[in-house]
């Protein structure tokens, strides 16, 4: 049995990088290149323009006469966590080996390629491309078999959450997380997570209680949620986000209203999106190296069980190679499988029935990540599942798409317009009443528009650190001084548009009541009066799950007995109940936290583990 520490790697690309993948930004002249007599450069900086996940961005590698000593690309607008930590860590990998053959990173796959061809190119203008070619890439010795006491089937922030709980309570935790970065989807979200939180929202004046909280979570998911899994969510939110301020995140001393939150209680981080969390979770392994194993690129296949049909660990592939894991806990937290067509097609018969979720419509989750693998993995061990035809739609979808970028729904100062510019719907409302709202209108699009309440300038980073300046260069965002110039660079109706602004500033200064039932928030809301003026357009996406396994309070997963399957635990998207058919925006990263604890502390305790 061969070390494993090189199956570790990922934590030692985070220390250097962050898992933001910062360390692209300033170079990685600090790494220690190998060197080779034969390669004959000339020396010098190369550009080489790379097609980005997101958008275009310059490579600048340069070369001495021996070495590739230095890769940057300051301009990239790749995604925290993802696109940007595949940035750094084949940019590392490229100048230690000085070699070309280093894989690409599995959920960031078209910005690793991108890296890769931007450095051959560059290469081949320094006047060689032959040693890169040749030269061994990262060598990536494996361990076979692991013994421990909790494995945690993906490391997306339920699953990290969970490992953390469980491994801070003592066990000795294994993640297995299939691509080769973590974070999953939490990387790429807003990272609003509501709770009820009297020290800020009493500062704020805003009145609220748990009971509004479990009401609001009830009603907006139709009254289909679990009574007991919702009371624990709601009763255990403000937990939540004390033990993350343990572990380092900062959030914001406002609440907002993430869309769709029914309510003002969302909790957002100072750092921009849910990539914080992971940054703050891989800052804990890092710090604690001896409490975990995280294993990347390695695909869980099958549970194993005893002949009493007790969960005692899990099979995986890691790049060809066969692991197995031997555990008394598993913890399922895969997340959904919104991005899995054929099979969200395949149960799509609840709300969204009528709507073909085919390929037309997009999704905001990372593809490889989103596809339903725990589904099928717990089922094959006699897993209940619930709610699957549950699928949630989201109205900050990016045409072509489906990602949420550019300006966001969330927030306040915005109104909804379609593209005759009539307002359509309550903006506040919850996000399946927006979808069908949207569906309802000329080509099931929408603009959201704003002003410089939202932007005060153009380079002012808004609450998810863009700025609109750079949305408009990407050709995403349509600007204009006046509503006259925005109305003709759309195509709306002038008149209409106006109309629309005038609607809206007459409810938020208390001078009518708002036909489609807005409501302003005194301390929140402002009249729109002075431009620059905003337009993005935005088509629905798929989001969130709701369905999936069926769990008790103890986070363990049920059987088609409605019995615990020993050894068996989930959290995450990955479950059902929680949400009923709708999910509450900033009702996610709730989920993920207050059950990813719940279920560390109950797997840890079925390992024999003392939990306090």
């Amino acid at each position: 049995m061969t070390s494993h520490m090189s199956r570790r790697s990922f934590l030692k690309d985070a220390a250097v990088l962050g898992a933001g993948g910062a360390a692209i930004g300033m170079g990685l002249t600090g790494c220690s290149p190998s060197k080779s007599s034969k390669s004959g450069y000339t020396p010098g900086t190369y550009t080489y323009q790379a097609t980005g996940h997101n958008a275009p961005f310059d490579l600048d590698v340069t070369f001495t006469e021996n070495a590739i000593t230095d890769i940057e690309a300051d301009d990239n607008l790749e995604s925290l966590g993802v696109g940007r930590y595949a940035l750094s860590k084949l940019s590392k990998d490229i100048i230690t080996t000085q070699s070309l053959n280093c894989d690409t990173v599995s959920g960031a796959t078209l910005t690793s390629q991108a890296v890769l061809q931007g450095i051959e190119d560059c290469a081949k203008q320094a006047g060689n491309t032959k040693e890169l070619k040749a030269a061994q890439g990262p060598v990536d010795d494996e361990q076979t078999t692991y013994d421990g006491d909790v494995c945690v089937i993906g490391g997306g922030g339920a699953g990290l959450c969970a490992a953390i709980t469980a491994a801070k309570a003592g066990a000795k935790v294994i993640v297995v997380e299939k691509c080769g970065m973590f974070g999953g989807s939490t990387n790429v979200s807003e990272g609003a997570l509501n709770a009820v939180d009297p020290w800020r929202q009493n500062a704020q004046g805003i009145t609220d209680s748990i009971e509004t909280f479990y009401n609001s979570t009830m009603t907006g998911g139709h009254n289909q949620g679990t009574p007991e899994l919702v009371h624990f969510l709601t009763d255990h939110a403000l937990d939540s986000v004390h033990w993350l301020e343990n572990l380092g995140v900062h959030f914001k001393n406002e609440v907002g209203s993430a869309t769709g939150s029914l309510g003002e209680r969302s909790h957002y981080p100072f750092t921009p999106y849910g990539n914080t969390y992971i940054r703050s979770f891989l800052e804990y392994v890092k710090e604690n190296p001896d409490a975990m194993t995280l294993l990347s690129e390695t695909q869980a296949k099958e549970l194993t069980t005893d002949a009493a049909g007790a969960v005692t660990g899990v099979k995986a592939s890691h790049k060809g190679s066969d692991v197995t894991i031997n555990v008394p806990s598993v913890i399922i937290a895969t997340g959904g499988f919104g991005a899995n067509v054929d099979y969200r097609q395949q149960v799509n018969t609840g709300v969204w029935s009528d709507v073909v979720l085919d390929q037309s419509i997009g999704c905001t989750n990372i593809k490889p990540c989103a596809q339903g693998e725990g589904l099928k993995l717990a089922e094959n061990v006699g897993a209940k599942l619930i709610g699957l035809s549950d699928i949630q739609l989201h109205p900050c979808g990016t045409p072509g798409t489906g990602l949420m970028e550019d300006i966001r729904t969330s927030g306040r100062n915005r109104i909804f317009v379609n593209e005759s510019g009539d307002r359509f719907v309550n903006e506040g409302a919850a996000r399946d009443t927006l979808c069908k709202a949207i569906f309802a209108q000329p080509d099931s699009t929408y603009w959201i528009v704003v002003n410089k309440l939202r932007y005060p300038t153009p380079t002012t980073p808004d609450a998810n650190g863009a700025t609109v300046a750079t949305m408009i260069a990407r050709g995403h965002v349509t600007a204009a001084d006046t509503l006259d110039e925005l109305a003709s660079s759309t195509g709306m109706d002038p008149s209409k548009l106006k109309a629309s602004i005038d609607t809206y500033n007459a409810v938020v200064s208390g001078a009518q009541t708002d036909p489609l039932g807005f409501t302003a928030n005194n301390t929140a809301d402002a009249q729109m009066t002075e431009g620059p003026w905003y337009a993005c357009k935005k088509v629905p996406t798929v989001h969130h799950t709701m369905g999936g396994l069926e769990i008790n309070v103890n986070s363990e997963v049920l059987n088609t007995n409605d019995q615990p399957i020993k050894g068996l635990y989930a959290c995450g998207e990955v479950t059902g109940g929680i949400h009923g058919s709708n999910r509450l925006g900033g009702n996610a990263i709730c989920d993920c936290m207050t059950f990813g604890r719940n279920a560390g502390t109950h797997a840890a305790q079925n390992a024999g583990v003392s939990v306090s």
